[in-house]
């Protein structure tokens, strides 16, 4: 019921201000040829969802997975946790973000946040339980490592640019199905609404191809300021055990999946929906580092 009404919410919250701003424009309607309105008219509904996810992450995280946020320490691991996300975030040059223990049995962390002075950083109470210190400590530098190079903020940007061409490109092969291919000159028919939504759902899922790349790099940037932050040897070692959980089954919100540490196994074509790359490859490629 509450995953329900969070999608109802957004929704809700992103018509309302696409409405507006469509009106301020006055670009509320497109008709013709009027491809710099269509345009306008996308980016606004493009960026809103994936603006309006953004600046609600943290709340959305919280609520999704039940993060207990560590306001004042109760035992000496929070303590520890604290203190390790301040050192952190200092060395990284960040303000100090929120820091949660999330109930799950599998090895997992994300952050979240709409700038990098406002974010939070949560493990998993399997992780905890389950990780050596220094290989814990590995796992939030590599969290920090997100919120340090603008993470969300980018993929947030991508997704944006990516669903106005994906509505754009849409409407334009609408309009010339329905009024090319079935001669309707009178307006947009259903032609132009079926040809639409299909064209939608297509390069929908060619558009994720290019966010899911660009995940993918920027989860080895963050494994770099992981190593940096906590040291090569102990990023490694977190990794290395992370592969050695492979077979516990991943749950995390879908919109949190590109900023865990662990993103899952997939294989085949499937490798091109991965929003992490292969634990072997971000190993790899931490000891060529060096």
């Amino acid at each position: 019921m509450m995953r329900i009404l969070l999608f109802l919410a957004t929704n809700l919250a992103v018509l309302v201000i696409a409405s507006i701003t469509l009106k301020l424009l006055g670009v509320d309607r497109f008709t013709g040829q009027n491809y710099g309105s269509l345009l306008v008219f996308c980016a606004v509904f493009g960026f809103a969802g994936s603006l309006i996810s953004l600046f609600i992450s943290k709340w959305m995280a919280k609520m999704s997975t039940g993060t207990q946020i560590i306001s004042q320490p109760r035992t000496r691991h929070e303590q520890w946790l604290l203190q390790t996300v301040e050192e952190l975030s200092r060395a990284a040059g960040i303000k100090m973000p929120e820091v949660g223990i999330f109930p799950a049995y599998e090895s997992n962390a994300f952050a979240t946040g709409w700038n990098k002075n406002d974010a939070l950083v949560a493990v998993s109470q399997g992780l905890l339980e389950r990780f050596s210190p220094d290989e814990v400590k590995a796992v939030l530098a590599h969290e920090i490592g997100h919120v340090a190079n603008g993470d969300m903020v980018t993929l947030a940007l991508i997704q944006g640019v990516v669903n106005t061409f994906v509505m754009f490109f849409a409407r334009i092969f609408g309009n010339f199905v329905d009024k090319v291919i079935l001669k309707n000159e009178e307006g947009q028919g259903i032609g132009f609404y079926v040809a639409t939504i299909f064209a939608e759902l297509v390069l929908g899922i060619l558009a994720s191809i290019i966010v899911m790349w660009f995940s993918r790099k920027r989860e080895f940037r963050a494994d770099e300021a992981g190593a940096r932050l906590a040291g090569t040897s102990a990023m490694i070692g977190a990794l290395q055990r992370l592969r050695s959980e492979q077979g516990v089954p991943v749950h995390m919100p879908e919109t949190l999946t590109a900023f865990g540490i662990n993103g899952g196994i997939k294989h085949g074509l499937k490798r091109l929906f991965m929003s992490h790359p292969p634990l072997e490859e971000r190993i790899e490629a931490l000891r060529q580092r060096g």
